[in-house]
């Protein structure tokens, strides 16, 4: 997983125009108006080989409203500024590392002091950022923020880039060493993450799985705030179970502590192996589903279909029917329906088995882990050299590339260069001339010859070197 940098201080201080060069997009709104971002914003970026996540958060002005996070972490309604503060609180409580960014032009605050004596308090790393010193006096006239306590100020001017550089090396010194290979016995361990919307029944089924209640159970949508995980034996093997918040559509998701939650969600996707897709029988598939199953694919993660609250959909299905005496073959007749309808929805993911359930009385949560496990063997089966390139130039001959801009594509041969995800390189006269329907349906001959059900796999084109020809 990608450390966390959050980007904090009083508003207007220039966060948002850092935050936008580094990521090398307009992704936040900048306005030179004071309080302008007000939901924390994601986004990746690396320097001098390393990855991480930048955070731009609302400005902090610690003397109005309630205490620092107060409102957010208890849900209670509060004014703007209260949701603010409690959002920039939660960045610096997760970041690896805090970027304390000042106003050059306007020098020390009693604001900057507050957010000062708050930040000696963690500790986290804190680099203290001078911005907006774009004349030489300016740059001089920043040795007064020295007498914050905080070390040196690293002296940059976000909308022209200068200094921006020497930042960004303080930050990567800061950041905590790259996890290394995980230990052997470490590699048994399946990890599976219980993803979907807010109130679809994650943490039943996580509790359904452990047979005793571990995580807190509720009808209140966004209950689990924070990824849980939790260790378990399942006939001999060693799962790792990640509980998750619920992702909702970015339109939906409330101010505070809800959207951090996200954030959580979407790295329990980048974490697992294996990601249980929960949608909710009793609502049907919504737009959200299909969304969150996007992601999982986007990430080359297996993933299994869960249609929870089964039992509460066939339930709803027999009051809808009142007086008609409900057949066995009813309940095969409505599952198969129910299929056709996830099928057109999650198209893009045809290779995922649907599994109806209820995570509440126990119904075929025994064969969701069974699928589960099955799916993580999958994604580590391993394709001979000579097989692969068998059943790679077999589908060139029943269906030549498409000729993209009259230049026509040939692929020299295939391997595979990783497992878990299973990761094929193909060695092309052109990667540009591969086009998205052919790949597709060279994925398709991969499935069908060597049954990659239940997993995304990835297929890479590289141009073939002349060393590659002799």
């Amino acid at each position: 997983m990608k450390p966390l940098v959050a980007i904090v201080g009083r508003p207007n201080v220039g966060k948002s125009t850092f935050f936008n060069r580094m990521i090398g997009e307009r992704l936040a709104i900048v306005e030179d108006l004071p309080g302008t971002t007000r939901d924390r914003l994601y986004g990746d970026t690396d320097w001098n080989g390393r990855d991480f996540t930048l955070i731009d958060t609302g400005g902090l002005e610690l003397g109005t409203g309630t205490p620092v996070g107060q409102v957010g972490l208890t849900g209670q309604p509060g004014d703007l500024m209260d949701h603010v503060m409690a959002q920039a609180q939660l960045a610096i409580e997760e970041a690896d590392v805090i970027v304390f960014m000042v106003d050059a032009r306007s020098g020390i605050t009693s604001a900057d002091e507050d957010v000062a004596t708050l930040l000696r308090r963690t500790k986290k790393p804190v680099i203290l950022a001078a911005n907006k010193a774009d004349n030489a006096a300016r740059r001089l006239d920043a040795v007064e923020f020295y007498s914050l306590g905080l070390g040196e100020p690293i002296v940059i001017s976000s909308i022209q880039g200068s200094g921006t550089g020497d930042l960004l090396d303080e930050i990567v010194n800061a950041l905590p060493p790259e996890e290394e290979e995980e230990e052997e016995e470490e590699e048994d361990v399946v990890r599976i993450a219980i993803i979907g919307r807010p109130n679809v029944g994650k943490s039943s089924l996580l509790n359904a799985i452990l047979g005793q209640q571990r995580s807190i159970v509720s009808d209140v949508p966004g209950t689990t705030r924070d990824s849980i995980d939790m260790d378990l034996e399942f006939e001999g093997r060693k799962i790792r179970l990640i509980d998750t918040a619920g992702i909702r559509r970015r339109g939906r998701i409330a101010v505070g502590i809800e959207k951090y939650s996200v954030l959580r969600s979407t790295r329990a996707i980048e974490r697992c192996d294996v990601a249980l897709l929960l949608v909710d029988a009793s609502e049907g598939l919504a737009a959200q589903d299909t969304h969150i199953a996007g992601e999982i694919h986007e990430h080359t993660k297996g993933v299994v279909v869960v249609v929870n609250k089964w039992d509460i959909a066939q339930q709803q299905r027999r009051e809808e029917r009142e007086g008609i005496y409900a057949r066995p073959e009813d309940e095969i007749e409505s599952a198969e329906s129910y299929r056709e309808v996830i099928a057109e929805g999650l198209k893009f993911i045809p290779y995922a088995p649907v599994i109806f359930a209820s995570a509440k009385s126990g119904y075929h949560v025994k064969s969701i882990l069974e699928n589960a496990l099955k799916i993580a063997d999958i994604r580590f089966v391993r394709i001979a050299t000579s097989r692969l390139n068998e059943v790679v130039q077999d589908a060139i001959r029943r269906h030549n590339p498409t000729v993209i801009r009259t230049k026509p594509l040939k692929i020299f041969y295939a391997t595979q260069a990783r497992v878990n995800p299973p990761t094929f390189v193909f060695f092309v006269n052109d990667p540009q001339a591969v086009h998205f329907s052919y790949e597709r349906y060279l994925e398709n001959r991969l499935r069908e010859a060597f049954s990659f059900k239940g997993t995304a796999i990835r297929l890479q084109f590289r141009p073939r070197t002349k060393e590659m020809a002799r």
